[in-house]
């Protein structure tokens, strides 16, 4: 299998832009599955409906990728957590990668 390391960090990445408004859900269905996809379409109807409230306009999030923790709890499985630091805050990206064929397909994304 191909080294995890660069999809989390990418996957991690378009994940931030997703929830921000600066990117299309779409772009990622391919890397994650369905149950992921169901559930970050969720957070974005979320997250779109408290920038309406609040009249903020969707902006690419200035974000700079920290630590990759990964680990292997048993072939074909890597958990990883992936901090982000933004420009107010840091937050942590919990992502469950498994095997498909010859690639890796998110089955949990979480963040925290």
């Amino acid at each position: 299998m191909p080294d995890p390391e660069p999809l989390l960090i990418n996957l991690t990445r378009g994940v931030m832009e997703v929830l921000a408004g600066a990117r299309e859900l779409d772009q990622l269905a391919r890397w994650v599955s369905d149950d992921v996809y169901k559930h970050l379409l969720r957070r974005v109807v979320l997250s779109a409906r408290a920038r309406a409230v609040t009249g903020r306009i969707p902006q690419r999030p200035t974000i700079s990728i920290g630590r990759v923790h990964i680990y292997e709890p048993r072939p074909g499985v890597i958990e990883a957590v992936v901090m982000v630091h933004g420009k107010a805050r840091v937050q942590c990206v919990a992502l469950r990668l498994e095997t498909v064929g010859t690639r890796w397909r998110a089955s949990a994304i979480n963040v925290l």
